[in-house]
């Protein structure tokens, strides 16, 4: 016959195991931080390829347009023109070099409007949206506060008597596939990102 003090023991010692393990309770805690270390990680990741290809795109854009600027303005009778065919191949070999996909592009034969040229591809797995790049050798700006080329190289009006600089302005959009919205979806949260990453620089015609 087991005696009393013998069971009081055996059950407080079966009710501390039970009541006090905490290996139930770590593993609801995990469940429920899962999601957002999930959000974390992919923001983390997601937000850094960004910027990193909004620097890459601004550089290039930089020097395509420092490369077109140099060259003589006589060129642009012919179709298409030297100074349009070296920016073009600087960004498109620059992307190459870095593991970006040129989703297959092409220079445009023919001008989509005065002195601009607009080349668009989507092809090689790109996503939707693909590569658009903007070569436009007329581009006006005015010397004292000229605002930032827009994504289109639209020239700007000069203010005022002030006399407009020409210049080349190369605009590169680069559709981004984002993963950061699809994860927060899991916290039940809707995010609207920018379908493409773009970036846009001028330069001063030399010739």
């Amino acid at each position: 016959m087991i005696g009393w003090p013998l069971l009081r023991n055996w059950i407080r010692g079966l009710t501390k195991s039970g009541w006090h393990d905490e290996a139930a309770a770590q593993l609801v805690e995990f469940a429920l931080t899962l999601p957002l270390l999930v959000v974390f990680v992919v923001g983390i990741f997601d937000f850094s390829g960004a910027f990193t290809l909004k620097q890459k795109l601004t550089n290039v854009a930089r020097d395509a347009a420092r490369a077109a600027a140099a060259d003589p303005a006589s060129d642009l009778q012919s179709a298409p023109p030297l100074s349009v065919n070296d920016a073009f191949q600087v960004v498109d070999s620059y992307l190459l070099a870095n593991n970006i996909n040129d989703c297959g592009i092409t220079l445009s034969a023919a001008p989509s409007g005065t002195l601009t040229w607009t080349s668009t591809a989507s092809g090689n797995g790109c996503a939707a949206g693909g590569l658009t790049m903007i070569i436009n050798r007329g581009y006006y700006f005015s010397p004292t506060g000229a605002a930032l080329p827009s994504v289109n190289c639209t020239s700007q009006s000069p203010t005022g008597s002030q006399t407009a600089i020409i210049g080349t302005c190369v605009s590169i959009q680069y559709a981004y596939p984002w993963r950061f919205g699809r994860v927060a979806s899991l916290l039940g949260r809707a995010v609207t990102l920018p379908s493409t990453i773009s970036a846009a620089a001028v330069a001063m015609n030399e010739n």
